[in-house]
Protein backbone atom coordinates (compact mmCIF):
# COMPACT_ATOMS: atom_id res chain seq x y z
CA UNK A 1 0.00 0.00 0.00
CA UNK A 2 2.50 2.49 0.73
CA UNK A 3 4.52 1.60 -2.38
CA UNK A 4 1.37 2.51 -4.41
CA UNK A 5 1.27 5.76 -2.85
CA UNK A 6 4.67 6.50 -2.98
CA UNK A 7 4.02 5.13 -6.80
CA UNK A 8 1.30 8.34 -6.85
CA UNK A 9 3.31 10.79 -5.44
CA UNK A 10 6.31 10.22 -7.58
CA UNK A 11 4.02 10.44 -10.77
CA UNK A 12 2.19 13.76 -9.44
CA UNK A 13 5.65 15.25 -8.48
CA UNK A 14 6.77 14.11 -12.59
CA UNK A 15 3.54 15.62 -13.45
CA UNK A 16 3.70 19.53 -11.40
CA UNK A 17 7.74 19.56 -12.88
CA UNK A 18 6.63 18.88 -16.58
CA UNK A 19 3.59 21.86 -16.18
CA UNK A 20 6.60 23.79 -14.43
CA UNK A 21 8.82 23.55 -17.13
CA UNK A 22 6.27 23.57 -19.74
CA UNK A 23 4.87 26.88 -18.39
CA UNK A 24 8.87 28.26 -17.92
CA UNK A 25 8.32 27.49 -21.61
CA UNK A 26 5.60 29.29 -22.80
CA UNK A 27 6.33 32.31 -20.50
CA UNK A 28 9.70 32.27 -22.34
CA UNK A 29 8.17 32.15 -25.83
CA UNK A 30 5.78 34.96 -25.15
CA UNK A 31 8.63 37.21 -23.62
CA UNK A 32 10.63 36.68 -26.60
CA UNK A 33 7.88 36.94 -29.12
CA UNK A 34 7.30 40.35 -27.60
CA UNK A 35 10.51 41.03 -27.66
CA UNK A 36 10.79 40.37 -31.45
CA UNK A 37 6.84 41.49 -32.77
CA UNK A 38 5.42 44.87 -32.23
CA UNK A 39 1.45 45.84 -31.64
CA UNK A 40 -0.15 47.31 -34.80
CA UNK A 41 -3.61 48.38 -35.51
CA UNK A 42 -5.34 45.90 -37.90
CA UNK A 43 -9.17 45.83 -38.87
CA UNK A 44 -11.54 43.72 -36.99
CA UNK A 45 -13.39 43.29 -40.25
CA UNK A 46 -13.69 44.49 -43.52
CA UNK A 47 -13.80 48.32 -43.97
CA UNK A 48 -15.03 49.66 -47.20
CA UNK A 49 -13.77 53.46 -48.62
CA UNK A 50 -15.37 55.87 -46.69
CA UNK A 51 -16.85 54.31 -44.13
CA UNK A 52 -15.84 55.27 -40.75
CA UNK A 53 -14.11 53.44 -38.24
CA UNK A 54 -15.32 53.21 -34.88
CA UNK A 55 -13.65 51.31 -31.77
CA UNK A 56 -14.98 48.31 -32.66
CA UNK A 57 -14.20 47.87 -36.12
CA UNK A 58 -10.17 48.37 -35.16
CA UNK A 59 -8.01 45.78 -33.09
CA UNK A 60 -4.15 45.40 -32.16
CA UNK A 61 -2.46 42.60 -34.24
CA UNK A 62 1.66 42.03 -33.16
CA UNK A 63 3.60 41.75 -36.20
CA UNK A 64 7.69 41.15 -36.30
CA UNK A 65 9.46 44.58 -35.72
CA UNK A 66 11.55 43.76 -38.87
CA UNK A 67 8.50 44.49 -41.15
CA UNK A 68 7.60 47.49 -39.37
CA UNK A 69 7.56 51.01 -40.87
CA UNK A 70 6.71 54.15 -39.65
CA UNK A 71 3.94 54.54 -41.32
CA UNK A 72 2.30 52.07 -39.37
CA UNK A 73 -0.86 53.11 -36.72
CA UNK A 74 0.03 51.68 -33.32
CA UNK A 75 -2.91 53.35 -31.28
CA UNK A 76 -6.23 52.90 -31.59
CA UNK A 77 -7.05 56.18 -30.61
CA UNK A 78 -5.47 57.71 -33.84
CA UNK A 79 -7.97 55.30 -36.12
CA UNK A 80 -11.20 55.80 -34.27
CA UNK A 81 -13.51 58.56 -35.91
CA UNK A 82 -11.19 58.46 -39.23
CA UNK A 83 -12.76 57.80 -42.77
CA UNK A 84 -10.86 54.69 -44.43
CA UNK A 85 -9.48 56.17 -47.90
CA UNK A 86 -9.42 52.73 -49.13
CA UNK A 87 -10.72 49.58 -48.42
CA UNK A 88 -9.40 47.73 -45.69
CA UNK A 89 -9.57 44.05 -45.58
CA UNK A 90 -9.58 42.36 -42.36
CA UNK A 91 -5.95 41.98 -40.34
CA UNK A 92 -4.50 44.10 -42.52
CA UNK A 93 -2.03 46.48 -41.35
CA UNK A 94 -3.58 49.79 -41.38
CA UNK A 95 -1.00 52.87 -42.44
CA UNK A 96 -1.64 56.19 -41.72
CA UNK A 97 -2.27 57.25 -45.03
CA UNK A 98 -5.28 54.41 -45.49
CA UNK A 99 -7.65 57.13 -43.89
CA UNK A 100 -8.49 60.80 -44.27
CA UNK A 101 -8.12 63.01 -41.25
CA UNK A 102 -10.11 65.65 -42.55
CA UNK A 103 -13.15 63.92 -44.68
CA UNK A 104 -12.37 65.97 -47.08
CA UNK A 105 -11.71 62.97 -49.72
CA UNK A 106 -14.33 61.36 -51.93
CA UNK A 107 -16.36 58.05 -50.25
CA UNK A 108 -16.49 55.11 -51.92
CA UNK A 109 -19.07 55.79 -54.29
CA UNK A 110 -18.20 59.58 -54.56
CA UNK A 111 -15.86 61.73 -57.21
CA UNK A 112 -15.10 65.16 -56.43
CA UNK A 113 -16.96 67.25 -58.94
CA UNK A 114 -16.28 70.78 -59.36
CA UNK A 115 -19.67 72.90 -60.46
CA UNK A 116 -19.78 74.92 -63.13
CA UNK A 117 -19.92 78.73 -62.65
CA UNK A 118 -22.98 78.83 -64.62
CA UNK A 119 -25.09 76.58 -62.67
CA UNK A 120 -24.75 78.39 -59.58
CA UNK A 121 -27.35 81.59 -58.53
CA UNK A 122 -26.22 81.52 -54.86
CA UNK A 123 -23.38 80.17 -52.71
CA UNK A 124 -23.26 81.15 -48.92
CA UNK A 125 -19.96 83.11 -48.14
CA UNK A 126 -19.15 80.90 -45.02
CA UNK A 127 -18.76 78.15 -46.45
CA UNK A 128 -15.32 76.24 -46.19
CA UNK A 129 -13.66 72.74 -46.86
CA UNK A 130 -15.30 69.93 -44.83
CA UNK A 131 -18.17 71.99 -44.54
CA UNK A 132 -21.83 70.25 -45.17
CA UNK A 133 -23.98 72.09 -47.09
CA UNK A 134 -28.04 71.61 -48.66
CA UNK A 135 -28.67 72.02 -52.65
CA UNK A 136 -31.65 73.61 -53.59
CA UNK A 137 -32.75 74.27 -57.26
CA UNK A 138 -34.21 78.31 -58.34
CA UNK A 139 -35.73 78.90 -61.50
CA UNK A 140 -38.19 81.19 -63.61
CA UNK A 141 -40.67 78.75 -63.76
CA UNK A 142 -39.67 75.93 -61.40
CA UNK A 143 -40.94 76.29 -57.81
CA UNK A 144 -37.66 76.24 -55.65
CA UNK A 145 -36.91 72.56 -54.30
CA UNK A 146 -34.42 70.97 -52.56
CA UNK A 147 -32.53 68.49 -54.87
CA UNK A 148 -31.05 65.75 -51.91
CA UNK A 149 -32.32 64.65 -48.52
CA UNK A 150 -28.83 64.24 -47.43
CA UNK A 151 -26.27 67.28 -47.17
CA UNK A 152 -22.85 66.84 -49.28
CA UNK A 153 -19.49 67.16 -48.18
CA UNK A 154 -17.42 69.89 -49.70
CA UNK A 155 -14.07 69.13 -50.61
CA UNK A 156 -12.73 72.82 -51.64
CA UNK A 157 -13.64 76.36 -52.15
CA UNK A 158 -11.30 78.06 -54.02
CA UNK A 159 -10.79 81.99 -54.87
CA UNK A 160 -10.06 82.97 -58.83
CA UNK A 161 -6.64 82.71 -58.16
CA UNK A 162 -7.19 78.94 -57.17
CA UNK A 163 -6.59 79.65 -53.85
CA UNK A 164 -7.98 77.58 -51.12
CA UNK A 165 -10.29 80.07 -49.08
CA UNK A 166 -9.41 80.55 -45.31
CA UNK A 167 -8.79 83.08 -42.76
CA UNK A 168 -5.15 83.98 -42.73
CA UNK A 169 -4.50 84.66 -39.10
CA UNK A 170 -6.91 81.72 -37.67
CA UNK A 171 -6.72 79.11 -40.26
CA UNK A 172 -10.19 77.06 -40.57
CA UNK A 173 -8.56 73.66 -42.14
CA UNK A 174 -6.13 74.30 -39.03
CA UNK A 175 -9.24 74.53 -36.66
CA UNK A 176 -11.11 71.51 -38.26
CA UNK A 177 -7.89 69.23 -38.05
CA UNK A 178 -8.18 70.14 -34.11
CA UNK A 179 -11.91 69.83 -34.03
CA UNK A 180 -12.05 73.75 -32.70
CA UNK A 181 -15.44 75.18 -33.20
CA UNK A 182 -14.80 78.06 -31.95
CA UNK A 183 -11.77 78.60 -34.07
CA UNK A 184 -13.43 77.16 -37.40
CA UNK A 185 -16.22 80.06 -36.01
CA UNK A 186 -13.89 82.59 -36.20
CA UNK A 187 -12.37 81.62 -39.22
CA UNK A 188 -15.81 82.20 -41.69
CA UNK A 189 -15.71 86.00 -40.21
CA UNK A 190 -13.09 87.19 -42.76
CA UNK A 191 -11.20 85.40 -46.05
CA UNK A 192 -8.85 86.00 -48.05
CA UNK A 193 -10.31 85.94 -51.06
CA UNK A 194 -14.14 85.66 -52.50
CA UNK A 195 -15.59 82.70 -53.78
CA UNK A 196 -14.87 81.74 -57.12
CA UNK A 197 -14.97 77.76 -57.70
CA UNK A 198 -16.97 74.79 -55.35
CA UNK A 199 -16.21 71.33 -55.50
CA UNK A 200 -18.15 68.90 -53.53
CA UNK A 201 -18.07 65.40 -53.23
CA UNK A 202 -21.00 63.75 -54.82
CA UNK A 203 -21.87 60.16 -56.14
CA UNK A 204 -22.11 59.88 -60.05
CA UNK A 205 -26.42 59.75 -59.57
CA UNK A 206 -26.46 63.18 -57.59
CA UNK A 207 -23.82 64.63 -60.28
CA UNK A 208 -26.24 63.43 -63.25
CA UNK A 209 -29.00 65.11 -61.64
CA UNK A 210 -27.51 68.16 -60.85
CA UNK A 211 -26.29 68.25 -64.47
CA UNK A 212 -29.73 67.23 -65.90
CA UNK A 213 -31.66 70.31 -63.59
CA UNK A 214 -28.55 72.65 -64.53
CA UNK A 215 -27.23 72.11 -68.45
CA UNK A 216 -29.80 74.36 -69.46
CA UNK A 217 -29.70 77.40 -67.89
CA UNK A 218 -33.46 77.40 -66.68
CA UNK A 219 -32.52 76.52 -63.11
CA UNK A 220 -29.56 76.90 -61.13
CA UNK A 221 -28.24 76.17 -57.66
CA UNK A 222 -28.58 77.47 -54.39
CA UNK A 223 -25.74 76.17 -52.16
CA UNK A 224 -26.65 77.07 -48.86
CA UNK A 225 -24.41 75.57 -45.56
CA UNK A 226 -25.89 73.48 -43.16
CA UNK A 227 -25.63 73.24 -39.40
CA UNK A 228 -24.98 69.33 -39.63
CA UNK A 229 -20.63 70.64 -40.31
CA UNK A 230 -20.72 71.46 -36.54
CA UNK A 231 -22.80 68.62 -35.37
CA UNK A 232 -20.49 66.36 -37.37
CA UNK A 233 -17.30 67.30 -35.02
CA UNK A 234 -20.00 66.82 -31.81
CA UNK A 235 -20.42 62.94 -33.31
CA UNK A 236 -16.18 62.40 -34.05
CA UNK A 237 -15.49 64.05 -30.61
CA UNK A 238 -18.19 61.84 -28.87
CA UNK A 239 -16.95 58.66 -30.82
CA UNK A 240 -12.93 59.41 -29.44
CA UNK A 241 -14.31 59.81 -26.15
CA UNK A 242 -16.03 56.91 -26.20
CA UNK A 243 -13.04 54.64 -27.18
CA UNK A 244 -10.66 56.68 -24.62
CA UNK A 245 -13.76 55.50 -21.92
CA UNK A 246 -13.43 51.80 -22.85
Amino acid sequence: MRGRRNLWMSVTAALLSAALVYGLYVLQRQQLQQQETIAVVVPARFISAGERIERGDVELARRPYEVFSDEMVTELDLAVGKEAAIPLGKGEVILNWKFNDHHLQPRGEESTFQIPKDYIRSVSNGIRAGDRVVLYTSGNEDESRRIFQQAVVVASVKSSGNVEIDNLEQSHLLSLAESNKDGMYVARRDANAMIEYVNLNLTEEQWLQIDRLCKSGESKLVIAYSSESFDRLDTDSSLINEGEGK
